[in-house]
């Protein structure tokens, strides 16, 4: 995850260069870092060296199944995941979902909406690894208010 007034890193992973172009240059003029995939491995390689905190993954992918991909970014990493594909079968939506995907868009889809739904899984991510700060700047560990305090 990013620290706090660092954009945040988003993966766009699709075999159309269009697509993430057209991600890249809206997400990033939202505040967003982005990086621009066309294959599985290159998520891989990403996920090594950069990860992302949420993935935009299209499905129909040539050469590795997005639903493969998925799997494997749910078994080994914890960041966000939204499919973006052009499958809209009730079954597919309901196997990407039940896979781990956070949402799941159909395309086309509304550039503003997409930029809603990725602010709301980073921040069900974010409340989930970040501890609550106290209004003191003290953090908040559970119930018994334990409270730390640091030089300066």
């Amino acid at each position: 995850m990013s620290s706090p007034g660092t954009p945040q890193h988003i993966a766009v992973l699709d075999d159309e260069v269009d697509i993430t172009q057209l991600l890249a240059n809206y997400l990033g003029g939202q505040g967003f870092r982005i990086s621009q995939l066309h294959s599985g491995s290159a998520l891989d390689a990403l996920m090594a060296a950069d990860p992302p905190a949420l993935v935009l993954l299209d499905l129909g992918l040539p050469g590795e199944d997005g639903f493969a991909i998925a799997r494997r970014l749910r078994e080994h990493h914890h960041c966000g995941l939204i499919i973006i594909t052009g499958r809209g079968d009730a079954v597919d939506k309901v196997v990407g979902l039940e896979i781990g995907a956070d949402d799941y868009v159909t395309k086309p889809f509304d550039l503003r909406e997409l930029a809603a739904r990725i602010k709301a899984v980073l921040r069900r991510i974010l409340s989930t690894t970040t501890p609550p700060v106290a209004p003191e700047g003290r953090v908040e560990a559970g119930p018994a208010r334990e409270h730390f305090s640091f030089a300066g």
